[in-house]
């Protein structure tokens, strides 16, 4: 090969190159997002060849995107056919007249389905009466005992910030889960100024309390925060609805699920003729109990369809938790980290750059790079559960929180991805298919100078750029 020719290849190269990073530089380089703390990496899937890459070792606040993690080791761990399992459980001796002399109990292991508005079905309490009653049960001398302990009892993320907790997407996670941990709260607002009333809860909730200092305001929105810990039944409502409306709804966390699953129980067991006598008899040892009843939640492939098309927190918390329970006997927080670092470490990515509090990534503390999610979504391109986790993301412009995304551009439809957003972050990451090539993407964006709305468009400048 000549000079000439060498020369000429190098300037190609040169030029080739520089056109590449102009829509990068741009991206960079505006007023939006010229002061940002950003993570960037753009690469071909096929050849793993890098298209755009802007400190893709560095880790920012990810927000929701923490759910692909969650989701995609929960698949690697547990399989697309994995289903949750709640047994109803028996003590004690069951006489020829029909009586349970000893306790029925619900014994948990994490479902987010039971009673949810998303997934699974809402007429189990008919059935599990039912089975109560094919048991052979018409009268129970002792009580209904829900057991949780398959989880902690820590509920709440230690990380979480203040403002989340009693609020319906920073719902806790328990051994057992019921109407997605959520309540609605009606309120009447009157005049600007005044304190709107609170007319009831959906459904009622036995001993709640609110300490009630919302405004009636001149505004459109739901402004409203419910403040409040963990299995205390005392809520604190601070904030702003819409005057002069009859029904407001605001929505917040159950205080404790488990309580009011075994309220609702009592009473379709009272509503089809069984009786409960709430006599004391003593708790026995689990391996002492019967099985009488198993209900099984929808299939994991459902459920991280759900986690990521809706961006559900509370499922994805009670999906990470379960992790744990492969290597512990309780689930917790800290152990589910543990064995998420280590399923990924064992596979070679990058755990180095992956700072994990939570399973959903409500929890600011968060940290994770631009590498670490595309090595993770390259990892699951060659997983037999591909197509499962692929159709479980939203579709640009099409679904869930992408609806928006694209929408009206030539990427309407080919961008498959999870988004995360909380205060000061806005990130994406996930599956471009473009002209029969498919590209693998993460962008993080933290503290820019524009609003939400700004920074998602220059992000969508620069995945158009791909377009090109």
């Amino acid at each position: 090969m000549n000079k000439r020719l060498i020369s000429l290849l190098i300037v190609a190269g040169f030029i080739t190159g520089l056109s590449a990073t102009k829509p990068l530089n741009r991206f960079l380089e505006n007023e939006v997002l010229k002061n940002a703390n950003i993570s960037l990496l753009v690469k071909d899937a096929a050849s793993n060849k890098v298209v755009y890459d802007f400190r893709s070792d560095n880790s920012a606040v990810c927000a929701s995107t923490m759910k692909l993690i969650t989701t995609a080791t929960a698949l690697e761990m547990l399989g697309p056919d994995f289903r949750f399992e709640t047994k109803l459980q028996t003590d004690g001796e069951i006489t020829r007249d029909s009586v349970l002399f000893g306790n029925l109990y619900i014994y948990g292991s994490g479902d987010p389905t039971l009673g949810s508005s998303s997934c699974g079905t809402g007429a189990f309490l008919s059935d599990w009466v039912s089975a109560i009653r094919k048991a052979g049960i018409r009268e129970i001398l002792g009580n209904v005992i829900t057991d949780a302990t398959q989880f902690d009892d820590e509920g709440i993320n230690p990380k979480w910030l203040w403002e989340d907790m009693g609020n319906y997407y920073a719902a806790g996670a328990y051994g057992i889960s019921y109407l997605d941990n959520t309540f609605q709260l009606v309120l009447r607002s009157g005049s600007e100024g005044t304190i709107p009333e609170i007319l009831r809860t959906i459904p009622e909730i036995p001993g709640i309390s609110f300490e009630n200092h919302l405004k009636s305001t001149n505004i459109h929105t739901d402004s409203a925060y419910l403040y409040g810990a963990p299995h205390e039944n005392k809520r604190m409502i601070y904030g702003e609805i819409p005057k002069n409306r009859n029904s407001f709804i605001i929505k917040g966390d159950i205080p404790n699920p488990a309580e009011l699953l075994k309220y609702h129980v009592e009473n379709e067991c009272k509503r089809q003729g069984i009786e409960i006598f709430h006599k004391i008899f003593q708790s026995v040892n689990k391996k002492e109990r019967k099985d009488i009843y198993s209900q099984f939640s929808p299939p994991l492939s459902e459920i991280i369809t759900v986690t990521n098309i809706n961006s559900d927190n509370h499922y994805a918390e009670q999906v990470f938790r379960y992790l744990s329970l492969k290597t512990d006997s309780v689930a917790s927080t800290k152990a589910s980290i543990q064995a998420v670092r280590s399923f990924w470490r064992e596979r070679g990515l990058p755990v180095d750059q992956l700072f994990m509090n939570d399973g959903c990534g409500l929890a600011p503390s968060n940290g994770v790079s631009a590498r670490f999610f595309t090595n993770l979504l390259t990892y699951m391109k060659s997983s037999p559960d591909y197509e499962v986790y692929y159709n479980s993301l939203p579709v640009s412009g099409v679904s869930g929180t992408l609806k928006s995304l694209l929408k009206d551009t030539p990427l309407e439809g080919k961008v498959h991805a999870k988004s995360g957003s909380i205060s000061r972050v806005k990130c994406y990451a996930g599956y471009m298919d473009i002209k029969d090539k498919q590209y693998i993407f993460a962008i993080l964006v933290n503290n820019a100078n524009g609003t939400s709305k700004e920074v998602t468009k220059k992000i969508e400048e620069l995945l158009l750029s791909l377009n090109e």
